[in-house]
């Protein structure tokens, strides 16, 4: 069952009836495409389990391959963290180091790119760099889902979503979205209700960056702040000091949010067109019957 704009959605509240749903969506999108299973990229952390524990219950799961893509020495633990969630999911699991691509690329592609022919590190380069590791790991999904008629699943949340909190094309790019309704917050509840381990339920955020990284501290706030920030920005359409009241949020980090999600609205769209004539992209059926 696909829900339309004209029926009762579940209410992201109750976890019980999102996991249903989520369920349902998950099975019902691999199916209307003739997939044969879905691909899911690791972390450990929480985005990914849930993401996986979902996929494993909507389809079984031997149509489910886990791929851990460590790329740097703080992936370490956390590709292992994600072996043993794939082991207790019991789904097909690869853990491939992208370390020796990285260096390649470094040597060999990324010099005569380099506008300001420095090797020197910037801010700009490590983050030039930085995204193309989010990419080189959506390659390998993709890869691996063409070669074995599979879907990817991508693990983005609201939050993330709406503030551009991922890499376009990179962890930003997927055939579907479990989790794309859910706000980080939402997505820990749904975690608990399917019994994902404590510590991962509880574990700081972080995008694994570099050692002590976390997304409270790139973002300026905790989750528990963000996303009743953004549900009554966004959701409500409520203006900047009306969304930030009674929150521990002072008005520049509010400014800077809202800025974040105004600016990265093309990170949540498909590349524009001209509309030439008319032809406009219009959004791809939910089903091919």
């Amino acid at each position: 069952m696909q829900y339309s704009d004209t029926e009762t959605q579940p209410p992201t509240d109750d976890p019980t009836a999102v996991e249903s749903a989520l369920v349902e969506f998950v099975r019902d999108r691999v199916e209307a495409a003739g997939a044969e299973g879905v691909v899911v990229a690791m972390s450990g952390g929480l985005d990914s389990t849930v993401t996986a524990a979902l996929a494993a219950e909507a389809l079984g799961s031997d149509r489910v391959l886990g791929l851990a893509l460590p790329c740097h020495k703080t992936d370490a633990s956390a590709a292992m963290e994600a072996g043993a969630i794939a082991d207790h999911l019991g789904i097909d699991f690869e853990r491939i180091h992208l370390r020796p691509l990285l260096n390649q690329f470094d040597q060999r592609v990324a010099p005569p790119l380099d506008p300001d022919e420095t090797d020197e590190a910037t801010p700009t380069v490590d983050r030039a760099l930085g995204n193309a590791v989010a990419r080189f790991r959506m390659v390998c999904a993709y890869y691996a889902a063409n070669r074995t008629n599979r879907l990817v699943l991508g693990t983005s949340n609201r939050s993330e979503l709406l503030l551009g909190y991922l890499t376009k094309y990179g962890d930003g790019a997927a055939d579907l979205c479990p989790l794309g309704d859910l706000y980080k917050t939402e997505v820990r509840a749904l975690a608990e209700l399917l019994g994902v381990p404590e510590s991962i339920v509880e574990a700081e955020p972080t995008a694994g960056d570099y050692p002590a990284q976390t997304d409270a501290a790139d973002l300026g706030a905790p989750y528990g702040t963000i996303d009743p920030f953004l549900e009554r920005l966004v959701d409500r359409d409520l203006p900047i000091a009306a969304a930030a009241e009674g929150l521990d949020l002072d008005s520049e980090t509010a400014e800077r949010l809202a800025r974040m999600y105004r600016r990265t609205a093309h990170k949540r769209a498909v590349p524009p067109t001209p509309g030439l004539n008319g032809r406009l992209r219009r959004p791809v059926p939910s089903s091919r019957k």
